[in-house]
């Protein structure tokens, strides 16, 4: 069936992404339709997963039919079988602008013990400087959402210009520079980036999520129980010389990792996550990252191709 459609498939924007995913072994035609609804209706997908449209109760009633409300651990059951298809790994900003630097095609698996699932864990970059900013589907599923929307980096071929060419009102192609831009004011807003990864998008890297704690689903989905964001590797550090606890940099940390103690500033380390928004918003300089080896270890960009 997959080998008699792609002998269908138009040489479009559309069509290309429908052969790379037909062409994939992994894929079934479920998984193939399923990719396609995915970035072709992003709002409505994730919109309904956050409970925030009218297809929420269809979402709800097919969860049921797999695990009853009341059996807990056959729910915990598919929300770590969800987070093992659909994940995000935190990435501070540095990393995330060597990320949208790649000039070069790129073929690579993530390791386990930077992205802790059996599942999605390639980065393919074809045209690495095909950049489209998108409409964040999680923002624009909020009633009431944070501001700018077009916050969504979603990163080479064929998703780029798929996102492009079917979200033409939502969507924008942008240099390299716009992008940095991009990522240096959602680090100013207090927001954390996420490189995501997912089964049905080939198996592989596709965006640069730029996260709000009040609109991000997966988030949300992480204070739910559902284990789909991964920590940096990293964990802020305080120095205690040059901390006056002023709290001004509690105010921006997304993950609320961060509490005034003693005249201190204190981390949970349970609750950071190693993002690194707090580091530049410090007036005393006394925040920094460190490696946090209770973690999974760092996406290293210069380590990608080797």
């Amino acid at each position: 069936m997959k080998k008699v459609l792609h002998k269908f498939m138009p040489d479009t924007a559309t069509g290309n992404f429908l052969k790379q995913a037909l062409e994939d072994r992994n894929m079934t035609m479920k998984d193939v339709l399923h990719g396609y609804m995915y970035i072709r209706w992003p709002k409505a997908y994730i919109g309904a997963a956050l409970g925030e449209n009218n297809l929420a109760p269809i979402a709800d009633f097919f969860s049921s039919l797999v695990a009853s409300p009341d059996d807990k651990e056959k729910r915990q059951q598919l929300k770590n079988d969800f987070a093992q298809t659909y994940h995000g790994k935190v990435i501070p900003t540095d990393e995330a602008i060597k990320l949208v630097k790649i000039n070069k095609n790129i073929a690579t698996t993530v390791p386990e013990r930077v992205l802790p699932f059996e599942k999605a864990r390639d980065i393919v970059l074809q045209h690495p400087d095909h950049i489209v900013a998108f409409e964040c589907p999680c923002r624009a599923s909020r009633e009431n959402p944070c501001h700018p929307m077009d916050v969504c980096l979603i990163m080479g071929e064929p998703f780029a210009s798929f996102v492009e060419k079917n979200h033409q009102e939502k969507a924008r192609r942008i240099t390299e520079d716009e992008a940095i831009r991009i990522l240096e004011a959602e680090n100013a807003r207090g927001h954390v980036h996420h490189a995501f990864f997912k089964d049905v998008m080939l198996g592989r890297f596709y965006a640069i999520c730029n996260c709000c704690p009040c609109c991000c689903g997966a988030m949300e989905a992480m204070r739910n129980g559902i284990p789909m964001l991964v920590p940096s590797g990293y964990i802020a550090v305080v120095d205690p010389h040059k901390c006056i606890g002023c709290g001004q940099c509690m105010e921006y940390c997304p993950f609320g990792a961060m509490q005034v103690r003693d005249k201190r500033m204190r981390i949970d380390p349970k609750k950071c996550m190693g993002c690194g928004v707090c580091t530049n918003k410090c007036r005393k300089d006394a925040l920094r990252l460190a490696r946090n080896k209770k973690h999974p270890e760092p996406l290293l960009i210069e380590k990608l191709d080797k």
